[in-house]
């Protein structure tokens, strides 16, 4: 069993917008229902659990689910209130506690189904499997006045993006024990990190961008266009 996780509870405060970010319509669709689309569309995927603010349900289901027709079994649970609150909610609702977990930002909505499969496919091997691109451009380390302190050396430091999977009893271990020692992590990973599990990453895409900014909307309705062309 896979089960996906898609995490579109934030309130989307960077967006200067009165709509959440994830509902915002692009390229003919919300954006959290390209991302729907694309999860749907993978065949590796057996349900979805779709992490929403609970006063939002009625409208994902007239306004969302409803402009992508999905195949596969869709479950409305309420998100948290923070990230790492609405994926721990998520492992809680799951029907079938076991088997592989995916968990996507979804506000990525260039995600594509072969990568998709491929972390599945990692995940298999390894237990853990993030999607990430390695770091092309000069990474610079600077204090709190902008001053540089130093420049890192780019081998071996990876941009994580999402999807991100792991073993059920993995992930569901690894967030217990940030629950129980009140670790805010800034992605899955590094909750499964600190069980001393080791995390594989293959590489993602420069377009699997996650959308946060009104620049990163014109962006991705431009790629979404082109994908629909």
């Amino acid at each position: 069993m896979v089960s996906a996780i898609i995490v579109a509870a934030g309130k989307g405060i960077r967006m200067n917008s009165g709509t959440r970010k994830q509902y915002i319509a692009v390229a003919g669709r919300p954006i959290l229902g390209h991302t729907l689309h694309k999860f749907d569309a993978c065949d590796r995927i057996d349900i979805i659990y779709l992490l929403v603010p609970e006063a939002d349900f009625d409208h994902c289901r007239k306004s969302v689910l409803s402009t992508i027709n999905p195949n596969k079994p869709i479950r409305l649970v309420a998100g948290g209130a923070e990230r790492q609150d609405s994926v721990y909610n998520g492992l809680l609702a799951l029907e079938e506690k076991s088997g592989l977990v995916v968990i996507h930002d979804g506000v990525r909505p260039l995600i594509q189904p072969d990568l998709i499969a491929s972390c599945i496919q990692g995940a298999m091997k390894t237990g853990a499997c993030i999607a990430g691109i390695p770091a092309f451009d000069t990474i610079k380390q600077a204090d709190d006045t902008g001053t540089i302190e130093k420049t890192l050396s780019r081998e071996g430091l990876w941009l994580a993006q999402t999807p991100q999977v792991f073993r059920y009893d993995l992930i569901r271990e690894a967030h217990d024990r940030a629950l129980r020692e009140d670790f805010h992590g800034t992605d899955d990973a590094i909750l499964v990190e600190r069980l001393g599990h080791f995390v594989t990453i293959i590489n993602g895409s420069k377009t699997n961008i996650k959308i946060t900014t009104e620049e990163d909307l014109v962006v991705a309705e431009t790629l979404l266009e082109e994908e629909s062309a």
